[in-house]
């Protein structure tokens, strides 16, 4: 079957605008990897912008592994045809580095998938020097890699634009003078900030299995390793580098406007990971909207805070006079304006995002949303005025000192909606068609103000998504969708532990995804990081990431939160 698996892989290439395909010679070869399926991948523009950022180096050759699909992972073995490469097919072995991108915690056991199946030790302990540096970045680094440290050899902490010069020239430099893998690590711990290299620290754990401290093997290393972010974004041109039909939004030219978030929305991570607010300029997006539109009819407009730009309206007249058309990522109900709606509509958007996040004003109050009820109806009446029939919005369910009223609110909020009328739009008396409510579990996660607040019990979720399910059940006006809960413990699990959770996954790869044989077999309680509520002096994970954002400051919000829910409620 190897004929038929790299025909299918050069038929991927062949249908692909803007790859790259470079001679090996004696360049740094990386192979980065993409923990899931080509479309999904290809679909994240973080994975789409570290290829470029990779392949515009001159002495560096990237090309880019993914999870097979269903069907082809049983062509891949170490004793026959390892897992290669899209571009040249070579196997991973044979890289000098194998780089993993990192966006989402489910997808950590198709790491260990990927590296088994190109043939590369799972545990970093056992790699030789002829095996490839295994190495990650990505949001879920820079939040916690603890649960990955057993299989990683470095972790890039931050953003890729202000990480890899750097990290490239001290490793180029290692190269050259022949360093050994341990005196190379150790050089680049010592040298390249944002890097991490977990086996030069040592976790020490206290008799009731929380963390007792951390300590670097060396005296003289850091204590703490510093987020490298990129203070401007004016003139970034983070977008899509490779335009093709295979991918999840094919036919859409994905560009990043904006970075951050100023909102403080204490449940948001990429709100307080990704700090501060940053904006790209007007002038830069003008200059791309024309070569973007050559490879794809739709420009997606991609940002943690893409209706906070402050020229977003003219941003969008710009791609409509270029003849293009407009994809938007969830936009903030209190900015959805009659102009903006106005413009989205032209641009071809037919089911706009929205997220209320939940449905009591007492709850949006706690977690800092920022928007009330009149803000929601104000949104949705300028969508049915501007012609939408469709609308999506996303709610959470187990956040904080959430209650059945508050489900129940969700539930009523949901019909307001459906009952709502307008007579502006043409054609007489217009409401929604469809309203699709996205109910997902609150996943509470690293470096925000509900870091110490334990998961929900999944039952208990299950319970509440069942319950908004049922009191639509039968309509077709309103569809209530929502992730399996399972899958909501193992990110929580992946999100939240420390580098024993590693056994877990490791122990998940062995017996194939049965977690029950995987949890008897690890001998460790994963309750124990998912359900717990941390103390306020516990020594965390994650602790050692110096994100920008002080950690009294995230306990002063959780405080907040807590007394302000506490004063509503009683």
């Amino acid at each position: 079957m190897s004929w038929a698996i790299r025909g299918k892989f050069r038929e991927l290439l062949n249908r692909e605008e803007g790859y790259e395909r470079r001679p090996w010679g004696n360049a740094l070869a990386i192979c980065l990897a993409y923990p899931n399926r080509y479309r999904t991948g290809m679909g994240n523009l973080g994975f789409q912008t570290v290829y470029r950022l990779l392949n515009r180096e001159p002495a560096v050759i990237c090309e880019r592994v993914f999870l097979p699909d269903p069907g082809d992972e049983a062509c891949f073995s170490p004793g026959s045809l390892p897992l290669f490469s899209l571009e040249s097919q070579r196997p991973l072995r044979d890289f000098d580095i194998v780089a993993f991108s990192l966006s989402f915690e489910n997808d950590y056991p198709h790491i260990l998938q990927i590296l088994a199946l190109g043939g590369v030790p799972l545990l970093a302990g056992e790699r030789t020097a002829g095996d490839p540096l295994v190495i990650a970045g990505g949001i879920c680094v820079t939040m916690n890699p603890e649960p990955l440290a057993d299989f990683f050899d470095l972790f890039l902490i931050g953003e890729a634009e202000a990480l890899l010069p750097a990290f490239l020239v001290a490793l180029r430099r290692c190269r050259e003078k022949g360093d050994k893998k341990d005196d190379l690590l150790l050089a680049l711990q010592r040298e390249v900030p944002g890097v991490y290299v977990p086996r030069l620290y040592e976790v020490v754990y206290g008799i009731e299995g929380a963390i007792a401290a951390m300590n670097p093997v060396i005296p003289s290393l850091p204590r703490t390793i510093g987020r490298k972010w990129v203070p401007d974004i004016r003139e970034l041109a983070t977008e899509s580098a490779i335009m093709t039909p295979a991918a999840e939004f094919g036919a859409m030219r994905l560009m990043e406007i904006s970075r951050g978030c100023g909102r403080g929305c204490r449940f948001c991570a990429a709100g307080y990971i990704y700090r501060p607010a940053r904006f790209r300029s007007r002038e830069s997006i003008q200059g791309a909207i024309a070569p973007g539109l050559a490879k794809g009819r739709k420009i997606g407009l991609i940002g943690t805070a893409v209706s906070d730009h402050p020229q977003l309206l003219e941003i969008c007249r710009d791609i409509l006079a270029a003849g293009g058309q407009i994809g938007a990522a969830s936009l903030r109900l209190d900015m959805l304006s009659p102009e903006l709606v106005a413009l989205l509509g032209q641009g071809g958007i037919k089911t706009p995002a929205v997220a209320p996040e939940a449905g009591s004003q007492r709850l949006r109050d706690m977690i800092r949303k920022g928007i009330s009820e009149a803000d929601i109806i104000t949104a949705a009446t300028n969508l049915l005025e501007g012609g939408f029939e469709r609308l999506r919005l996303y709610f959470l369910v187990g956040l904080p000192t959430e209650t059945d009223n508050d489900i129940e609110a969700i539930v009523e909020l949901l019909r307001r909606l459906s009952r709502l009328t307008t007579t502006a739009a043409k054609g007489g008396e217009k409401r929604f068609r469809r309203l699709t409510a996205s109910v997902n579990q609150f996943i509470p996660k690293a470096g925000t103000p509900f870091q110490w607040h334990p998961l929900e019990d999944i039952q208990t979720t299950r319970k509440k998504i069942q319950a908004i399910a049922n009191a639509f059940r039968g309509r077709g006006d309103v569809k209530i969708a929502a992730e399996p809960p399972k899958s909501n413990y193992l990110q929580a699990l992946f999100a939240r532990g420390d580098r024993r959770v590693g056994r877990l996954l490791l122990a998940l790869h062995n017996r194939e995804g049965n977690w029950a044989h995987a949890r008897k077999e690890s001998a460790l309680d994963p309750d124990f990081f998912v359900y717990r509520l941390r103390g306020a002096r516990e020594i965390l994970p994650w602790d050692f990431i110096a994100t920008g954002v002080p950690k009294t400051l995230l306990r002063k919000e959780f405080e907040a939160a807590r007394l302000a829910a506490a004063n509503k409620i009683d």
